[in-house]
């Protein structure tokens, strides 16, 4: 486990946990209250997803009924830097509340390894980073990595 956790707020804003995120050798941030307690996750996935061009992607039928039934072809719309500045601008000052994953999978401190392993092994899930709680509280996280180098440390004694 890892005690000494980044995390962010509910009201921090997009654009500054990005820039967190751009500084940091993880991809993602518990979000906690201000009382400590977890209220979701926020990811580079989450965030990505704010600049996809699935508005700008539009499904044209096209075929000659009777003869042929009609294919749909995608279109994008899009002019990919505009787009991603237009995206960047209108989600910048958006709280991370309206973007981050809840709710969000926690252990306690004494739980097992297996139960833990169950977790982020599940290819469902795909969870990378478990917040560690105490009635509700961040403590630590651990990560799939701490996992792994767990099991490793585990085979070598």
């Amino acid at each position: 486990m890892t005690a000494d956790v980044r995390t962010v707020h509910p009201d921090d804003e997009v654009s500054d946990v990005l820039t967190r995120l751009a500084n940091v050798d993880f991809d993602g941030f518990p979000v906690i209250d201000d009382e400590g307690r977890v209220r979701g996750i926020v990811t580079q996935t989450d965030l990505v997803g704010l600049f996809q061009a699935k508005d700008r992607l539009h499904w044209i039928p096209v075929g000659l009924p009777p003869f042929l039934s009609p294919v749909d072809y995608a279109v994008d719309l899009s002019w990919d830097d505009l787009d991603l500045g237009i995206d960047l601008v209108k989600n910048a000052d958006k709280p991370i509340r309206e973007v981050m994953s809840e709710p969000v999978v926690t252990v306690d401190a004494d739980d097992d390894i297996d139960a833990i392993l169950d977790i982020v092994a599940d290819e469902d899930r795909d969870i990378n980073r478990l917040p560690v709680v105490d009635e509700e509280k961040l403590i630590s996280i651990i990560t799939r990595e701490d996992v792994l180098r767990a099991l490793r440390d585990e085979r070598v004694v």
